[in-house]
């Protein structure tokens, strides 16, 4: 494994998440007015801006454990656009184990639970382009 492309793949794999994050956000106006829909179960910004850090942290965390399996399971095959594949079914994982979970277990609704399947199987797929497209094997 290449450790310093695979800590570049890592920064602009969570630069990539995180502007795509804001992007969705300021281009879809509908999907915070959803969220809102629901104070009961999602926290109010204030309270969401205090355990921020842990959530930054937590997606570093899953970036890099995308990062180390995407650089074990495509050592010779690699660049965007196995990434973008690699993205793709991470994305399908989070969508089936995280927002079906939550629909599921949330009282939620189905508008929102479809938003959040499309918005973070993109996003994703985002990921999984950035860590193609910089991770090169060793």
């Amino acid at each position: 494994m290449n450790y310093p492309r695979l800590a570049l793949a890592v920064l602009a794999a969570l630069v990539a998440y995180l502007a795509y994050g804001f992007a969705v956000f300021a281009a879809w106006p509908s999907l915070q007015t959803e969220f809102h829909r629901y104070p009961g179960v999602y926290r109010a910004r204030d309270d969401m801006m205090r355990v921020m850090p842990f959530g930054l942290l937590a997606i570093l965390v899953g970036i890099g454990v995308a990062a180390v399996l995407y650089a074990r399971t495509r050592p010779a095959a690699g660049g965007l656009l196995a990434g973008v594949t690699f993205g793709a079914w991470v994305g399908l994982f989070v969508v089936c184990v995280f927002v079906i979970h939550n629909w599921v277990n949330l009282r939620i609704g189905g508008r929102l639970t479809t938003y959040q399947a499309v918005v973070y199987f993109l996003q994703w797929t985002v990921v999984g382009s950035a860590i193609g497209a910089v991770y090169r094997p060793a």
